[in-house]
């Protein structure tokens, strides 16, 4: 006889119907202050970031799937005001320009 398992074998989905949707970024939320406004800030594990690319509006530049990167969004905002940025571009956004310039061969995306 085999061992009884103590999970389902198929891909649940009930649990994931009740969860809300920034649950599926893993990780802890916390409140920071940017602007005058505050921000919901949440870690993103490389393994939780799989499936699609972003471009990160600190630096212009494509965060591909698969890396880890940080999800923020104004506190009293909805699913469209959420940007993901890179861990250093989160972390320098006060040094940084409000302005990103870009060279005359760089995408517009």
């Amino acid at each position: 006889m085999s061992p009884r398992r103590n999970r389902p074998r198929g891909g649940d989905q009930s649990n994931a119907d009740a969860a809300e949707p920034g649950d599926r970024y893993g990780g802890f939320q916390r409140t920071e202050s940017w602007q005058g406004e505050e921000w919901a800030v949440r870690q993103v594990a490389g393994a939780g970031a799989t499936g699609k690319r972003y471009r990160c509006p600190g630096c212009d530049q494509e965060i591909p799937s698969g890396v880890p990167h940080v999800v923020a969004w104004p506190e009293y905002g909805g699913v469209d005001d959420r940007r993901h940025w890179h861990k250093a571009c989160w972390n320098a956004k006060d040094r940084r320009t409000s302005r990103v310039q870009r060279s005359r061969n760089a995408p517009r995306h």
